[in-house]
């Protein structure tokens, strides 16, 4: 269980820190997208300003985090709403990247339940 958690951890922590290095620093040219409901989403996330920024600096840094091993509890929080936001746009918005959106989801749940000790004092009602 120890070696999966580390190779999941190590995974994940690669994927959401390129995501995000790839939009904040224009690595990648962005293919058009077609027009749809998928466009309209992220065109909203980019004319907020802020949100898509947000967004792919908090991705970049929970995944260094995840990477190098440091407040992995705290990454796999932190990252939680980003992967159940990428899996429920793939799953309503986009359905031919839902593998994706699944992989992403279990990666983190899988982190939550190999951290669940961490999270036990937050979770006991007083």
């Amino acid at each position: 269980m120890k070696i999966a958690t580390i190779i999941i951890r190590i995974l994940f922590g690669l994927l959401m820190a390129f995501s995000g290095a790839v939009v904040l620093f224009n690595l990648v040219d962005q293919p058009e997208l077609p027009a749809g409901p998928l466009k309209t989403f992220n065109e909203g996330l980019t004319a907020s300003g802020y949100l898509l920024q947000l967004i792919k600096i908090t991705e970049l840094v929970g995944g260094l985090a995840l990477v190098a091993g440091f407040f992995v509890p705290l990454a796999t929080v932190v990252l939680f709403p980003i992967s159940l936001n990428i899996f429920l746009c793939h799953l309503f918005i986009a359905p031919d990247g839902l593998l994706v959106g699944v992989l992403v989801l279990l990666a983190n749940l899988f982190l939550a339940f190999a951290h669940r000790k961490n999270y036990e004092p937050i979770l006991q009602m007083r």
